[in-house]
């Protein structure tokens, strides 16, 4: 059976974290056996998880926020999301023209919905801002969709 797993989680994590949350991704995805990852594909969390899930011979679905999305990441991280993309056997395009916090909080919100589970590299703490981690968290739960809250003990972003 193919589980359906989605991601959630923070952005700008340094090279040291970032490298202990794709072993813990990894280990997670491997749990699962067959499966189709769902991810926004931003820098961080998303990447790894995406690159993970194709790397164990996993599908991609790849939910974009809004149009000009690509234009919101980092510069260098565009030429990652392009190979990312392209590898998507699924692409969900979001109406929005320029992200913001609803398109964002949408994005997660489709995400949950074509999701058996989710996976959240959250440290626990309240959002930024509406529509990051914490409200897909929040939304996820309220929906009752299991929720795997991955983050190394003791680390800090």
């Amino acid at each position: 059976m193919t589980t359906r797993l989605a991601i959630t989680g923070h952005r700008g994590l340094t090279a040291a974290l970032e490298a202990e949350i794709d072993r813990m991704i990894r280990a997670a995805v491997a749990e699962n056996g067959s499966v189709v990852g769902v991810s926004c594909l931003a820098d961080g969390a998303d990447a790894v998880f995406a690159q993970a899930v194709l790397d164990a011979g996993g599908a991609l679905v790849a939910v974009l926020p809004a149009s000009r999305y690509r234009d919101t990441l980092p510069e260098a991280y565009r030429p990652v999301y392009d190979g990312l993309l392209a590898r998507a056997g699924k692409v969900v395009r979001l109406e929005y023209v320029t992200p913001d916090p609803h398109a964002y909080m949408e994005a997660g919100e489709r995400m949950v919905d074509e999701s058996d589970a989710l996976l959240a590299v959250w440290d626990g703490l309240p959002g930024r801002g509406p529509g990051g981690t914490a409200d897909v968290v929040a939304y996820a739960r309220s929906k009752g969709v299991p929720v795997t809250v991955l983050w190394p003990e003791g680390a800090v972003r």
